[in-house]
């Protein structure tokens, strides 16, 4: 599953890191590191961009650069 697939309020981990060259790196740069624990916070109206809550900070991504993210949602997660 990737991040722009994972449920508003659900918990999972982020299992690896696609892209190629500059994206890959801007991503990594932005801490989105396998084996870090991730949580999508909000998403816009219009589903574009998605708030995502990682490593003790609000990130904002577009769904593109969220399709390159591999997660493995937890089981039974879910913030209300």
């Amino acid at each position: 599953m990737t991040l722009d697939q994972l449920p508003k309020g659900q918990n999972g981990t982020i299992c690896r890191v696609n892209g190629e060259g500059p994206l890959r790196c801007r991503l990594l740069d932005m801490g989105l590191i396998p084996g870090t624990r991730i949580m999508v916070r909000k998403v816009a109206p219009m589903g574009d961009p998605i708030e995502i809550h990682i490593r003790g900070y609000e990130l904002t991504i577009r769904v593109a650069d969220a399709q390159n993210i591999e997660v493995e949602p937890e089981d039974g997660e879910a913030e209300r």
